[in-house]
C-alpha cells in the first residue's frame, strides 16, 4: 500500500474493515466497497486523497463532513456511520448505496414530469431535515444527489455545509472564490452555485433551495439552467439573468410548477 498513490488494493485491511473494490472518485477523496467484519455486512468508505500528508485545512472539512452528516438522521440523506483515521489516514464510513447519481440518469436526458416530482420531493425533505437542524448543504448538484435502485434519493457529501450560526466571515469566503482552484476550495459548484455563493456573500437555507430549484429545472428540460462558455460568464448569468420558462422546452408543465420554480429561484 502506498499511501502517496492513494490506491487500496481488495483484501487491504482499513482497521474492522477489508477493502473489496474502489467504486468512484469526487474531489475530496476516493470511494471504495468495504465489509465491516464485526457486523459482516458491507460499507462503502471515503478516504481522503494525498494521504502522506493531508494538510488541516482538508482535513477540517472531512471532519465537518462527518459531523454535519452524522447530526442528520433522515432516509434521505446518506448515513454516516464512523469516521476514523488509520496510521494517520482518515476516512468516513457511510451506508453503502446501490443505483446511479442523478447525473448519470441526466445523461440519458431529461426526467418525466412524474419522476421530477418523486425525485424533488424526497430531496425538499431531506434538506428541510438538515435546514432544521441549521445545517446547509452549499453544494447541491446532480453528482451529490443518488437514486438507489430501490426508488430512493439519498443526498450525499455533507462537505461544504457549515452551520447557520458558526458560518466563516465573508471576507473568507470572498477570498475562497477569488483564489480556489482546487477542488473543494471554491465554496459551490458553477452552474449550481446560489447568488450570494457567486458573490462571496454569507448563505443560508435559501442558497440550498436556489441550488435546488436549478436542478429541477435542468431534470425537466434536460438542459442545465445556467450554462455558458465560461465560469465568469455562468456566474454573470446567475447574478443577472432569469432562465426562460420551463414551458418553452416541455410545454405540457403546469402553472403551477412553473410558479414553484420562479419563487424558488427569487
Amino acid at each position: 500500500y502506498n499511501p502517496c498513490q492513494m490506491s487500496l488494493p481488495s483484501g487491504f485491511l482499513l482497521g474492522d474493515y477489508e477493502i473489496l473494490a474502489p467504486v468512484g472518485a469526487g474531489g475530496m477523496g476516493e470511494v471504495y466497497r468495504a465489509r465491516d467484519r464485526r457486523l459482516d455486512r458491507e460499507v462503502a468508505i471515503k478516504v481522503l486523497r494525498d494521504l502522506a500528508s493531508p494538510d488541516a485545512e482538508r482535513l477540517r472539512r472531512f471532519e465537518q463532513e462527518a459531523r454535519a452528516a452524522a447530526a442528520l438522521n433522515h432516509p434521505n440523506i446518506l448515513a454516516v456511520y464512523q469516521m476514523g483515521q488509520f496510521e494517520g489516514t482518515p476516512y468516513l464510513v457511510t451506508e453503502l448505496l446501490e443505483g446511479e447519481t442523478l447525473r448519470d440518469r441526466l445523461h440519458r436526458g431529461p426526467v418525466s414530469l412524474r419522476q421530477v416530482i418523486d425525485i424533488g420531493g424526497q430531496i425538499a425533505r431531506g434538506l428541510s431535515a438538515a435546514h432544521r437542524k441549521g445545517i446547509i448543504h452549499r453544494d447541491l448538484k446532480p453528482e451529490n444527489l443518488f437514486l438507489t435502485a430501490g426508488g430512493h434519493v439519498k443526498i450525499l457529501d455533507f462537505g461544504l455545509a457549515r452551520l447557520m450560526a458558526n458560518g466563516e466571515s465573508t471576507a473568507h469566503l470572498k477570498h475562497s472564490l477569488q483564489t480556489g482552484t482546487s477542488p473543494g476550495v471554491v465554496l459551490g459548484t458553477v452552474g449550481y452555485m446560489s447568488p450570494e455563493q457567486v458573490r462571496g456573500d454569507p448563505a443560508d437555507a435559501r442558497s440550498d433551495v436556489f441550488s435546488f430549484t436549478v436542478i429541477l429545472r435542468e431534470m425537466l428540460t434536460g438542459e442545465p439552467t445556467f450554462r455558458k462558455a465560461t465560469a465568469a460568464e455562468t456566474m454573470t448569468a446567475i447574478l443577472n439573468e432569469d432562465p426562460p420558462p420551463v414551458a418553452v422546452s416541455l410545454p405540457e408543465a403546469p402553472a403551477g410548477l412553473q410558479r414553484v420554480l420562479d419563487r424558488g429561484l427569487e
